[in-house]
């Protein structure tokens, strides 16, 4: 997983509340177990008409928010279904950080998963994010927000930082713990020896 330290791009203003993870990525695209191909069906509903054409008023269909790594969004994103394929299309079409007042749960730990980083900050700052002109800096070492000569500090947990910060996903982060997790189960076999599984 490609590692998470300072960003800067544009942002992409998507300030409506409780955008459930159907309109991030509908169902029908949900057959697919690999997880590039899905950012042209982000936001679908929003992005296509039904003959598949473009909708002009859509925010990522104009410029210069194609080019979007930084989304900006309202309260409770990501809620709904626990499709892991949410953060998946997110970043397959380039977004790598999302500001919002609140993520739901489940959303927000498949972020940390897949490379993305969630920054909760109140609306306030956001609207004032999204009437500044330029582009934006997420800065995750420094933990602040910075654009238009305003710096917005924000908190995360030590261990999802880390997690970023080193591009560790949870293989990488288990295989780190291999001499622990031996060490742990020599001690089980003589601390408990009948919690071993004999093949008869």
């Amino acid at each position: 997983m490609e590692p998470f330290t300072t960003l800067t791009g544009i942002a992409a203003p998507l300030l409506r509340s409780h955008i459930d993870t159907d309109l991030i990525i509908p169902k029908q695209f949900l057959t697919t177990l690999v997880r590039s191909g899905l950012g042209r069906h982000l936001f679908h509903e929003w992005r296509y008409d039904a003959e598949g054409r473009e909708r002009p008023d859509f925010v990522l269909n104009q410029a210069p928010y194609r080019q979007a790594s930084i989304l900006l969004a309202g309260p409770n994103f990501g809620c709904g279904s626990s499709r892991e394929h949410a953060p998946w299309a997110l970043k397959d079409f380039g977004i790598r950080a999302l500001l919002a007042p609140s993520f739901a749960d489940i959303f927000f730990t498949n972020c940390f998963a897949n490379g993305l980083l969630p920054v909760q900050l109140p609306m306030e700052i956001l609207e004032t994010l999204a009437s500044m002109e330029g582009p934006l800096t997420v800065d995750l070492p420094a933990q602040q927000v910075r654009g238009g000569g305003h710096t917005f500090p924000f908190e995360i947990e030590p261990a999802c930082k880390a997690v970023l910060l080193e591009g560790l996903d949870e293989i990488r982060r288990t295989e780190a713990n291999l001499a622990d997790i031996a060490a742990y189960e020599a001690r089980r076999r003589v601390e408990a020896p009948w919690l071993e599984i004999r093949s008869h």
